[in-house]
């Protein structure tokens, strides 16, 4: 009887020897196998600013699965080192190349450009840079004020126009890149606009003929507003209500509520005075009992 259960043990022991070693297998082959998959691929070591020519200091090597791998990636260092970058690029972040200007570019404001594009600067002060709060990324738009001529050489006062919409800024004074806190306003003197050669005769032409300011945009408004135009005829006529947008955060339901609230306080029909109806006097009575009879007999 020992012995048989003897033999029972030692073939378990043996089975799950057996098993342990097909697993192991198993998992060193598929480390191998994910081993081999594996590729360099250049990163950054540093954060590298918008418009920096990379040196070598600022590269890596790091593992990635191939399969895996962004397109455009690049596997040898010489490859990236001295290419500008034309985008920021953050610590341990994958340097492709649509993230660089071509070979050859020069570092600065000329590899941020896009193709098709000029960089125009443009002289503002703290009012027309909107409290120094436009910074590189921001959008604006372009708001000319002329005095008109007309053939007679009679002028009819200023007039403000936008002329220019959704300009991207490149660079608020010599900076190109965004600081990392924009809510500090910085002060400059200049701002560089991203403009195309018919967007920039306009913008030579209205700031040689009148002022300028620039109205600062939402990164997410992409809209194209056509207006007429104003002067002083149109700034006299008044101005109807323009209802503000509810800040981020805010739930519409207590607006809503208040409005449904007037609207029933004005659909509440007048009260109804009712006469009031007095009480039956009292009277004194006496209850008597006849066998199987009760009856009530008011006294004088």
């Amino acid at each position: 009887m020992r012995n048989k259960r003897l033999i029972i043990a030692l073939t378990g022991a043996v089975l799950c020897g057996l098993i342990g070693v097909v697993l192991i297998t198993r998992y060193l082959s598929s480390v191998q196998a994910f081993t081999k998959d594996l590729g360099n691929v250049v990163i950054a070591k540093v954060e590298i600013p918008l418009g920096e020519k990379i040196t070598a200091e600022q590269l890596t090597f790091a593992q990635i699965p191939n399969g895996s791998a962004p397109e455009g990636v690049f596997r040898k260092m010489e490859q990236v080192v001295g290419r500008v970058a034309i985008t920021p690029i953050g610590m341990r972040e994958t340097i492709t190349n649509m993230k660089l200007a071509p070979e050859g570019t020069g570092a600065g404001l000329s590899a941020v450009i896009p193709e098709g594009y000029r960089a125009m600067t443009v002289k503002v002060d703290d009012v027309v840079g909107v409290s120094g709060f436009i910074m590189p990324g921001s959008f604006v738009d372009v708001v000319a004020i002329i005095v008109p001529v007309s053939q007679a050489g009679a002028t009819n006062g200023p007039i403000s126009k936008i002329v220019l919409q959704n300009i991207k800024v490149l660079a608020s004074g010599a900076k190109i890149d965004s600081p990392e806190n924009q809510r500090q306003p910085s002060e400059v003197k200049a701002v560089t606009l991203q403009v195309t050669p018919e967007q920039a005769e306009k913008l030579v032409l209205a700031a040689n003929e009148g002022k300028l300011q620039l109205v600062m945009r939402n990164y997410s408004d992409q809209q194209d507003t056509q207006t007429k135009g104003a002067n002083k005829g149109s700034l006299l006529t008044g101005e109807s209500y323009v209802p503000q947008p509810e800040p981020k955060g805010e739930s519409s339901d207590a607006p809503k509520a208040a409005h449904v609230k007037r609207a029933v306080k004005r659909l509440e029909l007048p009260r109804i005075e009712r006469p009031v109806i007095a009480p039956p006097p009292s009277r004194n009575s006496v209850e008597l009992i006849e066998g199987n009879k009760r009856r009530e007999v008011d006294m004088p």
